[in-house]
This record gives C-alpha cells, sequence and structure tokens, in this order.
C-alpha cells in the first residue's frame, strides 16, 4: 500500500524547503516553471508546491546549467531523460528485458552497412 510519503509525485515540498534541499534559490525554480519544465500543484492558499520528482528534475537541470548548457537545453536533455527512464519502467512492468547498464538503451552494435566505410566500388 503506497502512502504519501512513499509517493515520488505527491507535493510535499514548499517553494522555500524545496529550494534548499536542492541548494537553488526559489527564483531559480520560478524559472523552471516559466521554462515548461516544472508545474507544480499549488495549496489551498496559492503557494507552490513540489514533489520529489519535481525536485530530481530541477537538481539535473542545475547540474547542466553547472556544466554550461542553456536553460532551453537542460530543460529539453531533462525531459528526454525522463521520458526514457519512464519507457524503461514500463518496459519493465511489462516484462520486458532490462536495458544493459550505462548504454541507455543504445544499440550495442550499429549495422554493417553503415559503419564500414566504402571509398571504392567491389564490383
Amino acid at each position: 500500500m503506497s502512502t504519501t510519503f512513499e509517493d515520488a509525485d505527491f507535493p510535499a515540498y514548499t517553494m522555500g524547503r524545496a529550494a534548499e534541499m536542492i541548494g537553488v534559490t526559489p527564483a531559480f525554480l520560478r524559472s523552471l516553471g516559466a521554462a515548461g519544465l516544472l508545474e507544480p500543484e499549488r495549496s489551498l492558499g496559492g503557494h507552490r508546491r513540489y514533489s520529489r520528482h519535481q525536485l530530481q528534475l530541477a537538481g539535473r537541470v542545475r547540474q547542466l546549467l553547472d556544466e554550461g548548457m542553456p536553460l532551453a537545453a537542460a530543460c529539453r536533455i531533462v525531459v528526454l531523460e525522463d521520458s526514457l527512464a519512464a519507457a524503461h519502467r514500463l518496459i519493465a512492468e511489462l516484462g520486458g528485458p532490462a536495458p544493459a547498464e550505462g548504454d541507455g538503451g543504445a544499440p550495442l552494435q550499429t549495422r554493417p552497412d553503415i559503419a564500414t566505410p566504402r571509398y571504392y566500388r567491389t564490383s
């Protein structure tokens, strides 16, 4: 039985607490909302409330920004990474094979006809 404490999507954290937890300012969290990455729930009083999952996404964006990535690119990368992780979870739930560790689901080998350079005709 799942409780709200176990639910990564439960909006448990106020903006101030959320910002403190991941080491950013509240303005940074608002900017992620303006960029379309996060859409926090609102309390009855209208205050933003963030989930653990949203904080993980925000933390990853912060990491990419620290590496010099522009905000729009960092948000797009995080959205794609999150979508891929959700697809992997669904595959696992359906009993499919788990992707190899660290490959991100990429093919292990390219097709030989594409990977082999052809500088001259063989016929």
